[in-house]
């Protein structure tokens, strides 16, 4: 059987390769994720991770997933708001971004259960977490139908998915983003990452991605209930949530 192509950026890859390709992606800007991030949202990355987590509510004694978590800034919020009867757990599939993340946790004293693994086939019992959170990570996924059915998988009933992720802008908005993302997004990868063509693909991953509408439909398509959006900042980003109901 012929293997079919995927999306990598703009370009189209074999299916099998998306996942080491975006892997190459992550172990490059790991270690200065962080201060990417800072860079290239002008710190608005932190206000939009904050009202993600005002979604998400995490509460004493509640278990927590955090998918694709990277250097922890969620679970580290997460692990205070549930306290010491609560546990969240740490994952992402790329071992350089959570040694990162590992280490910040360890830096604020906390410890928490760290685990490389895939989101496409999560390592966890069915009903087993209270939340489940994936922040800017779904995008790269290469079966996000796939993802969020196991997201949903692992969910109690009545617990709630909340997903934050680059999004589609407001039609004003989208000649300036635009420029933006194709020509200082590069140029700041340069400078700072010494990697030019890793933030190139983050700028294509984001026009790739399913926008607000398609990605509610994916999460009512993987068994979520109640199923909406809040666009941030014009839509660059959306925070989508869902409760899994049975």
């Amino acid at each position: 059987m012929t293997e079919k192509n995927i999306d990598f950026g703009f370009t189209q890859v074999p299916e099998s390769e998306k996942a080491r390709k975006v892997a190459d992606v992550f172990d490059s800007v790991a270690t200065r994720y962080d201060v990417m991030n800072d860079l290239m949202s002008g710190g608005l990355h932190r206000l939009w991770k904050r009202f993600a987590l005002s979604r998400v509510a995490a509460k004493p004694g509640m278990r927590v997933l955090d998918i694709a978590g990277g250097t922890g800034d969620l679970a580290k919020s997460m692990a205070h708001d549930v306290g010491p009867l609560g546990q969240v757990w740490l994952t992402d599939i790329n071992g350089s971004m959570l040694k990162v993340g590992r280490d910040r946790m360890l830096d604020a004293g906390l410890v928490l259960p760290c685990s490389v693994c895939d989101a496409e086939a999560l390592p966890f019992e069915s009903g087993c977490f209270d939340r489940v959170t994936v922040a800017f990570g779904l995008r790269n996924m290469t079966h996000k139908d796939a993802a969020l059915a196991e997201m949903a998988r692992v969910l109690r009933p009545g617990g709630k998915l909340v997903v934050l992720e680059f999004s589609k802008v407001t039609d004003a908005l989208a000649p300036a983003y635009d420029w933006y993302s194709f020509n200082v997004l590069p140029w700041l990868g340069r400078q700072v990452v010494k990697d030019e063509d890793s933030y190139r693909y983050l700028a294509e991953s984001i026009r790739m991605h399913p926008d607000q509408e398609t990605l509610k439909s994916m999460m009512q398509q993987a068994g979520m209930n109640r199923v909406q959006y809040f666009n941030l900042s014009a839509g660059i980003v959306a925070v989508h949530e869902g409760v899994r109901t049975i």
